[in-house]
């Protein structure tokens, strides 16, 4: 026990030296910092001192750590520097705000030794953290305020710690339930992003901060000031998360879908939440302009579309997908495209915002979008197409890109599956509980979107890609037992008729505004020859149809207005139509003459049609009407002249079951192209002899002039058994007046006959009769209002091509 006791007071002695030699330390080191201190000559050998006598130091420095350095009186002095600059831009009151001075002292030091730059970073962190957690929130923004200025002036090589110290203070501001902090931690990341760094970072990461900028994005605070504060200011870290990233290789993953579906969502409801806002507001009420620019400041739609547009403007090839996939996700989760408006706009942004070389990249995803929805409601796909025609719109021309056809490829296969629903109603082919009811109205609403699309599309596109799409279309419309290879529909004959009417009308759009200067390659004979076998068909409507396309593809002057009202064409001087009428170009003569026939034998057998009415007969005036101003040369103008009398033989023959009003019309028809092609020849014999039948007509037979026939209720007779005399247009006196001027008289003097040239399929042959050719001698019987003697020779006689071995 003795022995124990000695051992201990040893080891007890041992100690209080020890003790001793340590404060002794302490004080030789703390009165040669304060000296140093008190006479400015603080140095890096007082932080040598220091440093190298830390382990003696420790309690007295835990001692000092939470009292300012002019409290601890010496011994604040034996902290570090760059904790003692810091500690200095910290008022007694908060209220006070930063101290400049000393705030410029902590600068200047942070720039002579950037080394110490992270360590300063830590320092104000740790601080922060402390300040948060015993909420005073006025040596927050002390803080904050600081850093912002340090990363506004530092941007020096060892930057990034520093930046990893801030990001982490930010987390936290973050991190709280605070709004205001939340807003301020937000402010100071925006600042830090409109920051160029000199060096990249290897392993930064924004995860974090997406997600929460995100989540203020869609914030639910119930005050709604406050909530809509939360809400711009996460927008204003989406920004500058996407500014900071999007132009840094090591950050390209911002593109990649996890964020791209965080934050393009996050930009549309709060898009589509000032569309509903703004829908509340009373229209009647007009602000003040100061008042409506300070609302739109206050407003987190311009500052959320701004950012949208910002996103997609920095997009490259590559990630286009990634930033319209989240659109189309979110248009599909809340049902957006059958309001139309929304999703209009959205993407009306998106096509305005991307490069434009990249706008095909966006029709081919909606395009994707629309074949993916293809058993989806009517106003889903009607909505995927309105927003489709918008987008073709917005496109320069071109832009579609290589996949022209697939284009239209989808779109035809949509009007077509459209055409099956509404006639099937429904989806799959058979009827079961639980399907789906199919409105037939709908339907109809969707194909119409479809066809204006695809003239849209068609309106983009240079003149030899719509020539492409024109035989592209045309090789879809089915033609029984022609193109068996076709699939057909299962809807029977009543849907094969509706896809024939609806591509038709797709041609419509595709050729109209169709101009071009070689109208024999534009229009090729496997393009135009069975576009004008459908103008032979029961069908008024596609036989109406087909006459809309031949005058759009025609009309290159645009005359086609100017003969749409047949019942004002029966005018002295023609020259208040104001035509535009060029001579005609060798490729047109080359035109006319492999086409012309078949042109004239389809406007003479529609007129024939009995089925043909009031459009019919207006539409087939245009089209000879717009032969004469845009293809006609001298050998043009006398087969149509030729042509119009064969009309009014047409009208006069007994033979013909057609009904009164045909007859009538038809005898219209030919008087008001006669009285056009007289003043265009500017023979004044010719209109001399027009006029006078005219005016006949107007005094005896009203019936048979424009004006009294189509109407919407024409006065006609029960029969036409006595047309003759005066108020017919005869041949003879037409081909001496003619003769006379210079026209080939043996043309003129020889009746029209449809022809059928060998291009004609022999089935368009077999179902059309003809007239037989004239007798090779004797009397010519013609309908002209006389008979005429004649002796035609063998080798001028016109035979059928069936008629000839």
């Amino acid at each position: 026990m003795q022995s124990q006791k000695n051992h201990c007071s040893v080891c007890c002695t041992l100690l209080f030296k020890a003790i001793l030699i340590a404060l002794s330390v302490c004080v030789c080191v703390c009165v040669c910092v304060c000296v140093c201190v008190l006479s400015e000559q603080y140095c890096c050998d007082c932080d040598y001192l220091v440093t190298t006598f830390f382990p003696y130091l420790a309690l007295l420095s835990c001692l000092c750590t939470e009292l300012p350095s002019r409290v601890c009186g010496c011994c604040g002095a034996l902290r570090p520097r760059y904790k003692r600059l810091v500690d200095n831009i910290f008022p007694e009151d908060p209220e006070d705000g930063l101290v400049k001075a000393n705030m410029e002292k902590l600068t200047f030091y942070a720039l002579s030794a950037p080394e110490k730059l992270d360590r300063i970073g830590a320092y104000l962190s740790e601080r922060l953290s402390r300040d948060v957690a015993r909420h005073r929130y006025g040596y927050v923004c002390i803080a904050m305020e600081a850093l912002d200025q340090l990363l506004m002036a530092c941007h020096c090589q060892s930057i990034n710690l520093f930046v990893e110290s801030f990001l982490k203070m930010v987390r936290k501001l973050l991190e709280s339930d605070k709004p205001n902090l939340q807003i301020l931690g937000t402010n100071s990341f925006v600042k830090f992003a409109n920051i160029e760094e000199d060096t990249p970072s290897y392993h930064r990461s924004y995860d974090f901060f997406v997600s929460r900028f995100s989540e203020m994005c869609h914030s639910s605070y119930e005050d709604p000031d406050i909530r809509t504060k939360i809400r711009m200011a996460g927008i204003k870290g989406l920004q500058g998360v996407v500014r900071k990233t999007v132009n840094d290789e090591l950050q390209a993953n911002i593109w990649d879908p996890q964020h791209m579906d965080k934050i393009v969502p996050s930009l549309l409801f709060n898009l589509q939440s000032g569309e509903r806002t703004e829908s509340r507001i009373n229209p009647f009420r007009s602000p003040s302009p100061l008042q409506a620019s300070e609302k739109e400041k206050e407003s987190p739609v311009e500052l959320t579309e701004r950012c949208f547009r910002e996103l997609l403007g920095r997009a490259a090839y590559g990630n286009i997908k990634n930033a319209v996939t989240p659109v189309l996700m979110h248009l599909d989760n809340h049902s957006l495209w059958e309001g139309k408006t929304f999703a209009v706009r959205c993407f009306k942004i998106i096509m305005y915002s991307i490069q434009s070389q990249h706008s095909h990249l966006v029709i081919q995803q909606l395009l994707g979008h629309l074949d993916a929805n293809s058993k989806n409601s009517a106003t889903v796909r009607a909505g995927i197409v309105e927003v489709l025609l918008e987008a073709a719109a917005i496109a320069a021309s071109g832009s579609v890109g290589p996949t022209v056809l697939e284009v239209f490829n989808t779109l035809l296969r949509q009007l077509r599956l459209s055409v099956d629903y509404e006639l099937t109603g429904s989806y799959d082919g058979s009827v079961n509980i639980g399907t789906k009811i199919i409105k037939a109205h709908e339907e109809r609403q969707l194909q119409e979107a479809v066809i204006r699309t695809i003239g849209s599309f068609a309106n983009t596109l240079p003149t030899y890609q719509r020539s492409e799409v024109m035989l592209f279309i045309m090789g879809k419309i089915p033609v029984p037992g022609v193109h068996p290879a076709l699939p057909s529909t299962g809807s029977g004959p009543e849907g094969t008729r509706m896809i024939q009417v609806m591509l038709l009308k797709s041609l419509v759009q595709v050729t109209a505004g169709f101009q071009t200067t070689n109208m024999l390659t534009a229009l090729p004979s496997s393009f135009l020859e069975p576009l004008l076998s459908f103008s032979l068909t029961e069908d008024p409507e596609i036989r109406l149809l087909v006459l809309q396309i031949l005058l759009s593809l025609i009309d290159r002057h645009d005359n086609t207005p100017k003969f749409s009202n047949i019942r004002c064409v029966i005018i002295s001087d023609i020259s208040v139509l104001k035509l535009k009428v060029d001579k005609c170009s060798r490729q047109d003569n080359l035109f006319m003459k492999k086409h012309g026939q078949q042109l004239y034998r389809h406007i003479y057998l529609g007129c024939k049609e009995q089925s043909s009415g009031r459009q019919h007969y207006e539409t087939l005036f245009a089209l000879l009407g717009l032969l004469s101003v845009e293809l006609a040369n001298e050998e043009v103008v006398v087969d149509l002249i030729r042509l119009a009398l064969a009309l009014q033989d047409l009208a006069l023959s007994t033979d013909e079951a057609m009904p009164v009003f045909n007859r009538c019309a038809v005898h219209a028809l030919a008087a008001a192209y006669l009285n056009l092609i007289c003043q265009l020849t500017t023979v004044p014999a010719f209109c001399q002899h027009i006029h006078e039948v005219i005016e006949v007509r107007q005094k005896e037979s009203p019936y048979l002039l424009p004006e009294d026939v189509f109407i919407d209720n024409p006065k006609l007779p029960s029969s036409l058994e006595k047309v003759e005399g005066e108020v017919l247009f005869l041949q003879s006196k037409i081909t001496e007046v003619l003769g006379g001027s210079g026209y080939n008289t043996d043309r003129l003097a020889t009746p029209y006959v449809p022809q059928y040239t060998e291009n004609d399929d022999d089935d368009d042959c077999f179902l059309f009769p003809f007239r037989p050719p004239p007798s090779p001698s004797g009397t010519i019987s013609s309908g002209y209002g006389q008979s005429q003697s004649r002796s035609v020779p063998i080798y001028e006689m016109k035979f059928p091509d069936l008629c000839v071995y």
